[in-house]
């Protein structure tokens, strides 16, 4: 990927901020000490990992491994998700308690890669007890983040027509398809059934049930984009798609790669967006969840077009996790979305 000089600064931020984690992970280690009785603090005894109900505890960093945890496991365990509905992932940082989760968890899921730098540091520092960790990147095959025509670049370089560039670094954002989706909640009910062989058998028919629903999914998807007019989507947002677009053949045009840290595109980027809908005759421009939508807008109002939500589904709000929103029901939502934009 090509970092623009924000986003090296928060690379830089993370590799050099962890000595606020060794504090952090220190304040926990403290905290979980203090609420010791006669055990001592040289590690906690594998019995007493079970919640007081017999459960085994789960922590998730997000929201996609939480929901297919709570898809294969229901009430079996007991799950936590330490990015908190309606924050911004990106900008995300450990508190003690959530170093304390970590710690105490048997189960722990988290995607890796370049904002997960600071998980790799916390648990290279802590030991294992035992704690199955499950990397989301291992489980499915992985493609770099690319820097397509029109995105802005590094030093706020805009990309000739016909240039596109090569990038090094991995594009993190790997449920986005459902299939890798379905890989992946198989990788779950795998380690969840290795922490709980009792309730391995519920584990594996959940699975099986919810890989279903995912392979329904992505026939729905293909089946719109097979009946399309087109296979263009334009976002006036970061791109965190790019294992959707690959695993349906379709094209993109985008402000900024997945991870990127830029907010304001440059003027050449946001004429070239325009030109493009223009052109093309995209009916609607597109921008994620959670994020900003006045590069979306501007872009909508210059082309007499109209916003629409394209789910990542890397975090939802507050009201949508309480009105119980799933991974599934907003891919579902992006299906009629895609169906609106490729016609």
């Amino acid at each position: 990927m090509i970092w623009n000089s924000a986003l090296q600064n928060m690379r830089e931020n993370r590799m050099t901020g962890w000595k606020k984690y060794a504090a952090l992970f220190g304040m926990a280690a403290l905290v979980m000490c203090m609420g010791v009785s006669q055990t001592g603090c040289s590690g906690r005894e594998r019995e007493n990992t079970e919640t007081d109900d017999g459960k085994i505890s789960v922590v998730t960093t997000i929201f996609p491994p939480y929901d297919f945890v709570r898809e294969i496991a229901g009430d079996q365990v007991e799950v936590k998700m330490l990015l908190k509905p309606g924050e911004e992932t990106h900008s995300y940082e450990p508190t003690p308690q959530d170093i304390i989760a970590i710690q105490e968890s048997d189960v722990f899921i988290y995607t890796g890669g370049e904002n997960d730098v600071w998980v790799e540091d916390i648990l290279s520092s802590m030991p294992d007890d035992d704690r199955i960790t499950l990397r989301l990147l291992d489980c499915v095959d992985t493609v770099e983040e690319e820097h397509v025509e029109g995105m802005k670049g590094e030093g706020g370089h805009d990309h000739d027509e016909g240039e596109e560039e090569s990038v090094h670094e991995i594009d993190e954002h790997v449920w986005t398809s459902p299939l890798n989706a379905s890989a992946i909640a198989g990788q779950i009910a795998e380690v969840i059934a290795a922490a709980d062989p009792e309730n391995a058998e519920i584990y594996e028919e959940n699975c099986g049930r919810y890989q279903k629903e995912l392979l329904d999914l992505d026939a729905e998807f293909r089946n719109v984009v097979n009946d399309s007019e087109r296979k263009l989507m334009i976002f006036g947002d970061r791109f965190p798609f790019r294992y959707f677009v690959d695993e349906y053949g379709l094209n993109y045009y985008a402000a900024f790669p997945g991870c990127a840290g830029d907010t304001e595109p440059s003027a050449a980027t946001m004429a070239f967006l325009i030109e493009k809908v223009k052109e093309e005759g995209v009916p609607a421009v597109l921008k994620m969840e959670l994020s900003n939508d006045d590069i979306a807008n501007a872009i909508a109002e210059a082309t007499g077009t109209e916003v629409r939500v394209f789910y990542s589904c890397h975090n939802l709000s507050a009201e949508d996790f309480e009105n119980g929103e799933t991974y599934l029901t907003m891919m579902r939502k992006n299906v009629e979305t895609l169906k609106e934009v490729l016609n």
